[in-house]
């Protein structure tokens, strides 16, 4: 990995800066004559206003900003919105341009604190979060919109000609705006075949001015600077016209009302979003092209006070752009000074080139923002015409673009959220919420039953089934769930909803939860409720918010289980009760002789055995041990059931659940160590004890005993870790 020196770090910056200012210089000045068009003002006013953001942007953004090399100047979503108001205002109130631009500057400046409110509350990662299927349709109705309001300007129509009146009117036309223009755009369109050196923007104004001149060569009248409606004209680029330029704004402020604020906080928060959207795409390609990590939201905060200041100087608003972006880092830029420079350079263009700008032909920066306009449709959005699966999204676009250009660019923004919307939903809606089914007589609770019992539970267990749910239960999914399910809610003893993966749930899921759970309970079925997950729908407690929704019922303590082997325990004693084979509490509590380990044994060995044996007493809720705790004993259930739970993740995981006549601690037993698990009675529990140490000296008398002993450990673990086998299968494939 090469380091750079400062020396050519600042090489690079400096090349970077000279480079991306021949980008931005041109783009600027033809945005803001496309927005002050409208206005009747004078081209001249328009290139000022993209002069002036041009420089705030430059200069404010890049120091305050989280990506260094990024460029920010005017844009076209800003030309979009802006000119849209722009020709809005000037419809209204033809009379009065100084406060149609006075509103402009306070679209601008409202917009500006919108993005600086974005940035402080780190609204960077949200606003990215759009759709792209709605941001390819804004976009591509920004550039139609672009194209549209250019038409006029590379036809040369006279002013107040409608387009659709002067497109059929050839007689209309001026050839001298239709010869550049055409020059314009042929030349950017084919300039990246000859060389990527100098800018497709700079060689396009270049062949428009050089048409231009030659058209001058021939009409006389093309060569006055006053009263030439072709090209920009006089600037006023000076100090003194700043000033001149605030002062007229300051003035206009006593027309400003109360009301005026419904005309621009739509605009302003249209063009907000748009800037930032277009700020942050751009921040990520800069990422790929660079390894590096753009700070979105101070991003959004630097590009904020960024506008602000190019409001208040009378400049146009704007954002990171891709392409002065790219130019500046393909010339060697290493740092946010390459796009100070930009700014600086631009200004230093605005103090002393007014002259040369002033001679601009408006139909060569038509051009440019043709090709600009060609090139932000996305095309590639065609393709998903031909599919069905992106149909809708084509949609979409269509729809936002439609909008955009038939209606309004700043109502096409309402819609693309709805649509989003709507996006969002379907997409919701393609997922299954169901991620799978599971039989009763498939997969069987943690709790160890008798042979006779696991018998009738194969036979009859199918009555119950776990349904594990996923995703976001809402409006969108709830009828696929209920549709999913019919079978099972006329048919099952049980339904078990496994929460687990659930992540949303509206009050309509709730809803549908109320009325399967009413059908359940009219034939005497059940539905419960397990394993919850940490959070849903933005609840810490998850019990409380399902209670609040009607999901749990405060006066049934069988609706809601911890975890998913609890709710089939219950269910399976449910069917074993039904059955007849359930364990009866008063089942008699067993000696050590009828253990099934030493079940069969010689009265002699028994009252050996009884030597080591010590009986102990748990009440419900008492610990057996603990895991960590150091132990050697094995334990033997004469009655009652013993819970044994892992520690996981601050709760506690349900491993086994150990009845009348079984076993347990038997690792520690066999190897000295430390207890693995928790060991909680369930009920009031009566227990045989034996320690290694007191075995050992028994087994020293009875060998043939040890041996019988330590076989069916053998035996009975390796039966137990079968099923730890199937266990791991069946979560591996859930």
């Amino acid at each position: 990995m090469s380091i750079e020196t400062p020396r050519s770090a600042l090489v690079g910056d400096l090349w970077g800066g000279l480079a991306s200012t021949l980008v931005a210089l041109p783009a600027s000045i033809a945005f803001g004559v496309a927005v002050y068009a409208p206005l009747g003002s004078g081209a001249g006013a328009g290139a000022l206003a993209g002069l002036l953001g041009a420089t705030a942007l430059g200069t404010i953004a890049p120091i305050l900003g989280g990506t260094p090399r990024l460029v920010s100047a005017p844009c076209a979503p800003a030309v979009a919105v802006m000119g849209a108001f722009a020709l809005q205002m000037a419809a209204k109130e033809p009379a009065d341009p100084a406060r149609v631009i006075l509103l402009m500057t306070l679209v601008g400046l409202l917009a500006a604190t919108l993005q600086v409110g974005f940035g402080l509350a780190r609204g960077g990662t949200i606003i990215k979060y759009i759709p792209y299927p709605v941001v390819a349709g804004y976009m591509s109705g920004v550039g139609v919109v672009i194209f549209l309001k250019q038409l006029p300007v590379l036809l040369g129509l006279p002013s107040g000609t409608t387009l659709a009146h002067g497109v059929v009117t050839p007689s209309l036309w001026q050839p001298p705006a239709l010869v550049v223009g055409a020059v314009t755009i042929a030349a950017m369109a084919l300039s990246p075949r000859f060389t990527k050196a100098v800018p497709a923007a700079i060689l396009g104004l270049i062949a428009g001015v050089l048409g231009y001149l030659v058209l001058a060569a021939f009409h006389p009248e093309l060569r006055r600077l006053a009263g030439n409606a072709l090209i920009i004209g006089p600037l006023g680029g000076t100090v003194s016209s700043l000033v001149s330029s605030f002062q007229t704004r300051l003035a206009a402020l006593g027309s400003v009302h109360a009301s005026d604020a419904a005309l621009i906080v739509g605009p302003a928060t249209t063009l907000a979003v748009v800037l930032s959207l277009d700020t942050l795409k751009t921040c990520v390609v800069v990422d790929a092209i660079t390894g590096s990590q753009h700070e979105s939201n101070r991003e959004l905060f630097g590009q904020g006070i960024a506008n602000a200041c190019s409001a208040v100087i009378g400049g146009m608003p704007g954002a990171g752009t891709s392409g002065a972006t790219l130019v500046n880092v393909a010339s060697g830029a290493q740092t946010r000074w390459s796009a100070v420079l930009e700014g600086a350079l631009v200004l230093f263009a605005f103090l002393t080139l007014g002259g040369v700008v002033a001679w601009a032909p408006l139909a060569a920066l038509a051009g440019i923002l043709v090709v600009v306009a060609w090139r932000m449709v996305d095309w590639h959005a065609l393709r998903w015409a031909r599919r069905s699966s992106t149909a809708l999204d084509f949609g979409v676009v269509v729809a936002v673009v439609a909008v955009a250009v038939g209606i309004d660019l700043i109502l096409s923004s309402a819609v693309g959220v709805a649509l989003s919307i709507l996006l969002f939903i379907r997409n919701e809606s393609r997922v299954s919420v169901i991620r799978r089914k599971l039989e009763g007589n498939k997969v069987f609770s943690k709790r160890r039953r008798p042979p006779e019992q696991m018998a009738a539970l194969v036979k009859h267990g199918g009555e119950t089934v776990v349904v594990q749910l996923q995703g976001s239960l809402f409006f969108g999914t709830t009828d696929q769930l209920r549709t999913q399910l019919r079978s099972e809610l006329e048919t099952r003893r049980t339904i078990i909803f496994d929460m687990r993966r659930v992540d949303a749930l509206d009050l309509t899921a709730a809803h549908i939860f109320e009325q399967m759970r009413t059908q359940l309970e009219k034939r005497g079925a059940r539905a419960v409720l397990c394993n919850l997950p940490y959070a849903l729908s933005g609840q810490r407690d998850v019990e409380s918010y399902l209670r609040e929704l009607g999901m749990i019922s405060a006066d049934d303590q069988h609706s809601l289980f911890s975890q998913l082997s609890d709710a089939l325990a219950w269910a399976e004693d449910r069917i074993l009760r039904e059955q007849g084979v359930a364990e009866s509490a008063a089942e008699g509590v067993l000696a050590l002789e009828d253990l099934g380990l030493f079940e069969g044994r010689k009265k002699e060995t028994i009252a050996d055995l009884l030597q080591c044996v010590e009986a102990r007493d748990v009440a419900v809720g008492g610990a057996v041990f603990r895991h960590g705790q150091a132990g050697d004993e094995i334990f033997f259930l004469r009655n009652g059931t013993v819970r044994i739970s892992l520690p996981f993740a601050g709760r506690s995981l349900h491993v086994a659940s150990f009845g009348r006549g079984d076993f347990f601690g038997e690792i520690a037993f066999l190897d000295g160590g430390e207890r693995t698990a928790d060991a909680i009675a369930e009920t009031d529990v009566k227990l045989f004890v034996i320690s290694r140490k007191r075995f050992d000296t028994v087994a020293a008398i009875h060998p043939r005993l040890a041996q019988s002993v330590f076989s069916s450990l053998a035996r009975a673990l390796a039966l137990r870790l079968r099923r730890a086998d199937g266990e791991i299968i069946t979560l591996e494939e859930a």
